[in-house]
């Protein structure tokens, strides 16, 4: 089980408009002590549609692409529906007009939308795969790295370092998006548990977890200047935390002399 911290695990998808120009839709938690799987089970059903505000939006054309190609035409109604079923609650009505969209004219946005699709049904290795040949289309979108992060955190088996590697990515695409540093600070804070798997355990983890911290303060000082209130508390708690560490470090070699 992952300690409780407040990360935002919402998907974003994408709809019509220039490719990526608008922003795209961000399902948050506006909750600081929400867990980790505070949208580990986002079932349509007992979700509050209102959630799907948070969202933002993106594009389904490509340069190569325009709207007068019919396979371009049904691909976009394809995704316009989709998104309007989303909307809705109706993830896998959604799912299967994201399908039919990628079938047809397999792009970023068609692939983006499906992955939240698999997202909020909880098939994760799904949501990773779509995400993955998002990216390798459109790599310099930090919303969709963003997601790949949320997955594979919420993954049956973790990959903190590869949640780390796509959220740096996406905070280098995108410095002055606070959620996004704040998401980075959070995984970073959570290493004590996050890194603590088979992936991780050998000798140097707790200077690794030192590292995490120092770094997590960081990005918490970054949110901090960028208006986000709620993030000195959490600088609070880390400076704690790293304090701490350095008192239990100075005690080892004393007890150890004596």
């Amino acid at each position: 089980m992952f300690a409780k911290f407040p990360f935002h695990l919402g998907a974003r998808w994408s709809t019509r408009m220039s490719a990526y120009t608008s922003r795209t839709l961000r399902m948050l938690s506006r909750n600081s002590r929400s867990s980790f799987s505070v949208l580990a089970n986002p079932n349509p059903a007992v979700m509050d549609s209102s959630i799907y505000k948070h969202f933002r939006f993106a594009s389904s054309t490509t340069p190569h692409s325009t709207a007068s190609d019919p396979a371009e035409v049904e691909a976009m109604h394809c995704l316009e529906q989709g998104t309007r079923l989303l909307e809705e609650g109706d993830v896998e009505g959604a799912k299967r007009l994201y399908a039919r969209s990628a079938e047809i004219n397999r792009n970023a946005s068609s692939l983006y939308n499906l992955g939240v699709t698999h997202y909020c049904l909880k098939d994760f290795d799904a949501a990773i795969a779509a995400w993955q040949e998002s990216i390798a289309l459109q790599p310099a979108s930090p919303d969709t790295h963003t997601n790949l992060a949320n997955a594979y955190v919420l993954s049956p088996l973790p990959r903190p370092d590869l949640a780390l590697h796509h959220l740096r990515i996406a905070s280098s695409l995108s410095p002055e998006d606070r959620e996004i540093a704040f998401n980075l600070a959070v995984v970073l804070e959570a290493s004590l548990c996050l890194f603590f798997t088979p992936f991780f355990i050998v000798s140097s983890w707790p200077t690794k977890i030192a590292e995490n911290l120092e770094e997590s303060l960081e990005y918490y000082k970054k949110c901090s200047a960028f208006g986000m209130e709620r993030a000195q508390i959490h600088i609070r708690n880390v400076t704690a935390k790293i304090l701490n560490r350095r008192v239990q470090s100075a005690q080892i070699p004393s007890q150890q002399d004596e």
